[in-house]
């Protein structure tokens, strides 16, 4: 059986598998191919037939993970967003980051100020061209670059002046991890966005980052449950379940899905990244189940190694760094596909209509029907259960976020 893996930078790479063979065989070809070393924050993602999401599991058979007939296609993509971008070993892995984080701009889930916005992208301009020189580079060559949804002509006379005067002498490799540097500082960084409604009838978003357990609604974001604030993860049919703690005290937040395969993914992916960036050891990671009575419902566990493993085994990582070969993309992207993104500092949070050639990088569109929120102990209000409520800064007030 064939598959077609495809990379962060568009191109891709074929193997054939057998029917036996488990996930972990493809990821450690795609490390080998890179000669990656760091490579416990990325994963394989493939989209089912139903256009559900889902990471390919490294434990389970390809074959019975797939819903679809062979070929297979996927994609390489980061899973697990460093927190610490100073702690990543390799200039390949900051690489492979960077192309990361300019897929997340140019789909829109990195959501910034406009200041941020231009300094982003001078970043990639810096890195893809170098140094502005006006023999080479005329008057409009931003606008040549499609680095955001849609760009103003205001922001790349912004992104020109950074580039110009800001960022000379910086070579590719020092841009893109001042990029990093600037990325993971944003409250969207490293948050994939998984639709529902609150109950108001307004879409609401849910997500997981190194902090925690997030929930957006429109631009903002309205509630952070610290990973060692959340008791459990669960799920049954459509209805995702967050228990959080807070003060001796309990609240239980529970989010309707589309789908109950679209609740089960969002739960597989929160129970993932709690033991990712919570746990210090994989060893204390322990199997869950969807259900409050264990033997019933889904049962899961994380397999790979946690945040502070991986991080500790980068730093004694002592081999003759591999050369990385950088690829251009921003021009290659095509430009069809602009008029189905949001428009920055127009829209609020939304989920987008996959193009065809981008099924696997957005969010399938929405029909849910409604939120409800149960409350424990002597809560009065589902918010009480949260350590943090941090509206963003009325200077993001209009940017977008898919």
């Amino acid at each position: 059986m064939k598959c077609t893996i495809r990379l962060l930078d568009d191109s891709e790479i074929s193997c054939h598998i057998q029917r036996e063979t488990k996930g972990q065989f493809l990821i450690d070809h795609i490390c080998n191919y890179y000669s990656l070393l760091e490579k416990d924050y990325f994963g394989i993602r493939f989209v089912d037939p139903e256009k559900q999401r889902h990471w390919l599991e490294p434990n389970k058979s390809i074959f019975k993970q797939m819903k679809s007939h062979p070929p297979y296609t996927m994609c390489f993509r980061v899973k697990f967003y460093p927190h610490e971008p100073l702690k990543i070993k390799e200039e390949l892995t900051r690489y492979l980051l960077y192309l990361q984080i300019k897929r997340d701009i140019f789909h829109g889930r990195l959501l910034c100020s406009f200041s941020d916005a231009a300094y982003l992208g001078a970043c990639i301009v810096q890195a893809e061209l170098g140094d502005y020189d006006p023999d080479e580079h005329p008057e409009n060559y931003i606008s040549e670059f499609e680095i955001f949804p849609k760009q103003s002509q205001k922001l790349e006379r912004k992104i020109v002046e950074i580039h110009k005067n800001e960022l000379r002498g910086q070579s590719p490799p020092v841009a893109e991890f001042n990029l990093l540097l600037k990325a993971h500082t944003l409250e969207t960084y490293g948050v994939d966005p998984h639709p529902c409604k609150d109950s108001t009838g307004t879409t609401t978003f849910l997500g997981f980052t190194a902090a925690g357990f997030v929930v957006f609604q429109g631009n903002k974001r309205i509630h952070l449950i610290k990973w060692p604030d959340v008791c459990k993860l669960k799920f049954e049919g459509k209805t995702f379940y967050v228990i959080g703690t807070q003060k001796e005290k309990k609240a239980m937040l529970a989010f309707h899905t589309s789908t109950p395969a679209a609740c089960k993914h969002l739960w597989k992916c929160g129970v993932e990244n709690q033991a990712f960036y919570k746990y210090a050891k994989s060893s204390q990671i322990k199997t869950v189940s969807s259900s409050k009575i264990f033997f019933k419902g889904s049962r899961f566990r994380y397999s790979g190694k946690v945040a502070k493993e991986v991080v500790e085994a980068s730093s004694k990582i002592q081999r003759e760094p591999p050369e990385v070969h950088r690829t251009n993309i921003t021009q290659s992207r095509s430009s069809h596909s602009l008029n189905k993104q949001l428009i920055i500092n127009m829209e609020p949070l939304q989920p987008l209509r996959p193009s065809p050639s981008e099924q696997e990088e957005e969010l399938p569109l929405v029909d849910v029907s409604s939120f409800k929120i149960w409350i424990l102990g002597s809560f009065k209000k589902a918010g009480h259960c949260v350590p943090e409520r941090s509206p963003l800064p009325a200077a993001l007030s209009q940017e977008s976020l898919p």
